[in-house]
């Protein structure tokens, strides 16, 4: 009889430990504690930049764009375009290296739209769309998070270009300089690969209309020869570009030079391109 009555008593703890709180109760505990803080834009954009971090540390394939892309581009164009161009290599790279620098970087660019697009497919766009944070921050996190890929790029044709005869006149400083302008029009530019990543279907669509997009607007320009050599009427565009103002100020910073009118002219189409295809970009994700 006792071991009866203690399993049934041993029943009866286990259904009052089982028994579904009342609602009473459960109100009290939430309401008398206070909600944590919402995240600040910054520390919300900052997180999603981690996150961009994280995905190339389990897939550090993605570092080939940044590695040996850049180191290909310097070899190739220095070594096939310098004799004929300017009568050495050595000479040759003086002029080059700033220009194919910022080629290199404006087109890893559109790699942006294409991790958008991503994870739009792959649904986590819809996650990030309900937690209560700044509605910007996941686009703002990825560009800043391939920012620093960037800079590794920037290092990278840097550090090749020292060693086969680059020397920049104006120091670490003209040099930082340089990439610091640089890096600030790579992000505004980013900012219509994104609209294409929201916009497009498939990733393959975000590959060739970038691809479309960036090889007349980085060919077009003062990046391999002086625009002085071209037909009058291509002189007209290729002064124009935004890609030819961005290489005349890395060139001329990073020889020890100040140039107010392409630095300006450069902080100018950041400012409109993250205007525009930044506005277009939020208002795509809001409706997507």
């Amino acid at each position: 009889m006792s071991t009866v009555a203690t399993k049934d008593k041993g029943q009866g703890l286990d259904a009052l430990a089982l028994e579904a709180p009342k609602a009473e109760e459960l109100a009290a505990l939430l309401v008398s504690k206070d909600r944590p803080p919402r995240p600040s834009a910054l520390s919300a954009s900052l997180t999603f930049g981690w996150r961009a971090m994280l995905k190339i540390k389990h897939v550090p394939e993605q570092l080939f764009d940044v590695t040996a892309f850049p180191i290909m581009m310097v070899l190739m164009y220095t070594y096939l375009f310098g004799g004929a161009l300017a009568g050495s290599v050595a000479e040759y790279i003086q002029f080059l290296l700033p220009g194919i620098l910022t080629m290199s970087i404006v087109m890893i660019t559109m790699y942006t739209g294409v991790s958008v697009n991503t994870d739009i497919t792959k649904g986590v766009f819809d996650r990030f769309r309900t937690l209560p944070i700044w509605r910007p921050a996941p686009m703002v996190g990825y560009l800043l998070g391939d920012v620093i890929r960037y800079l590794i790029a920037s290092v990278v044709m840097l550090t090749v270009g020292l060693v086969i005869g680059y020397r920049p006149h104006g120091g670490v400083l003209g040099v930082v300089a340089g990439v610091a302008l640089l890096m600030v029009f790579a992000f505004a530019f980013s900012w219509i690969w994104t609209m294409f990543g929201l916009l497009l279907r498939t990733e393959k669509s975000v590959m060739g209309v970038s691809m479309m997009v960036i090889f007349p607007l980085t060919f077009l320009s003062n990046v391999f020869v002086d625009p002085k050599t071209m037909p009058g009427w291509l002189q007209a565009f290729v002064n124009n570009s935004p890609v030819t103002h961005v290489a005349t100020a890395v060139r001329e910073l990073m020889a020890g030079n100040w140039p107010a009118a392409d630095i300006g002219w450069t902080l100018g189409w950041s400012a409109v391109l993250l205007v525009v295809f930044g506005t277009v970009t939020m208002r795509l994700y809001n409706r997507k």
